[in-house]
């Protein structure tokens, strides 16, 4: 299974399109939304795939992200997702809470945590966590995304 990560849009339509076609060729099954969503025209980008949103630190109007989310037949995770594929516990967030953030990667209960807020792509193992920035679609030189192989774990980061 191939999942996408994407963090950081900040409602910038035309960025987050080139992350979509990107998206479209890889042959994902699925989408991780790290927050600062920004638009519910970014919201509706993604429909093509299951996609599970947090929110972000700029996600202002979180009632109308939400019913947006929800009328896209999305799933809206609030600020943090706890999800299960190919056997995998994935954590995602936003990661604006630095505590938060280090204390899901010291749990060692995920096997994957995602995060995004520092529009830095980065990846690496703190004990049995695989820890996941995808960078970001807006203010970020350059734009990323992340693509995840589901039960291995195998990340490539994707430049746009």
């Amino acid at each position: 299974m191939r999942i996408g990560v994407v963090s950081d849009t900040h409602g910038h339509v035309d960025y987050t399109r080139q992350a979509i076609r990107m998206l479209e060729s890889c042959e994902i099954e699925l989408v991780i939304h790290c927050g600062d969503i920004g638009s519910e025209d970014v919201v509706r980008l993604f429909q093509p795939w299951p996609t599970h949103f947090v929110f972000g630190n700029v996600d202002y109007d979180r009632q109308r992200l939400r019913a947006a989310i929800q009328t896209a037949g999305q799933t809206c995770h609030d600020r943090f997702g706890n999800l299960e594929f190919a056997g995998k516990r994935i954590a995602f967030l936003h990661g604006d809470d630095s505590v938060l953030l280090a204390q899901t990667i010291a749990a060692g209960q995920h096997d994957l945590v995602c995060y995004g807020h520092s529009h830095i792509a980065e990846h690496h193992i703190d004990g049995n966590t695989v820890v996941l920035n995808p960078g970001a679609l807006y203010r970020a030189q350059p734009h990323s995304i992340a693509l995840v192989d589901l039960p291995a774990i195998e990340i490539a980061h994707v430049t746009l």
